[in-house]
């Protein structure tokens, strides 16, 4: 198992390497493989594709570190990772602009649904939250893409307490909307 790691580790070093140096569009898994010098046989045995690596780096970098079961702070460890977030913004401002097949942004959107998800089915009936689950959701995302592509982005501190006002907003609304519309 320890060579397993070892070989994931390597091919992760690398392919951040190659992003200081290229368009993460541009690099393939033979340049992975090739600046690391390690065999495509290697890459595969352990990884999908390029896209199933950068989930790898998130698993392994982030997820190992915090606990994102239900129990506990949902708020205190989206705070966590907004922080993680910041401190890699150059990786992650460019992995989750890629909209491929099991892309980051994908993975990245089913760690945050939950958290949106709790907030919203607090307020609303479960059967009806899906849309706005999955608006909230795709616009948390898209707004932390956005925050992280920015030179002069606000901290990561401010940046949490933004998006949670705006997921608390959106589930006041939501609620204050169903309560006008069983009144009529």
């Amino acid at each position: 198992m320890a060579d397993s790691n070892i070989t994931k580790k390597a091919l992760a070093s690398s392919l951040k390497e190659l992003m200081t140096q290229m368009p993460l569009s541009k690099i393939g898994v033979g340049d992975i493989c090739a600046h690391c010098e390690m065999n495509r046989k290697s890459f595969y045995y352990h990884f999908k594709d390029k896209n199933d690596l950068i989930n790898w780096i998130f698993d392994t970098e982030f997820l190992s570190c915090v606990d994102i079961s239900d129990e506990g702070d949902r708020w205190q460890k989206l705070e966590s990772l907004f922080k993680y977030l910041y401190e890699n913004k150059f990786f992650y401002s460019k992995v989750l602009s890629v909209k491929d097949q099991n892309c980051f942004s994908d993975h990245f959107k089913d760690l945050v649904e939950p958290s949106v998800r709790r907030r919203i089915t607090e307020i609303i009936n479960e059967s009806a939250a899906q849309f706005y689950v999955d608006f909230v959701t795709d616009a948390a995302v898209i707004a932390i893409e956005k925050w992280l592509k920015r030179a002069d982005s606000v901290s990561d501190t401010e940046f949490f307490n933004q998006l949670k006002d705006c997921i608390y907003l959106s589930a006041r609304h939501i609620a204050d909307e169903g309560k006008e519309n069983k009144a009529e």
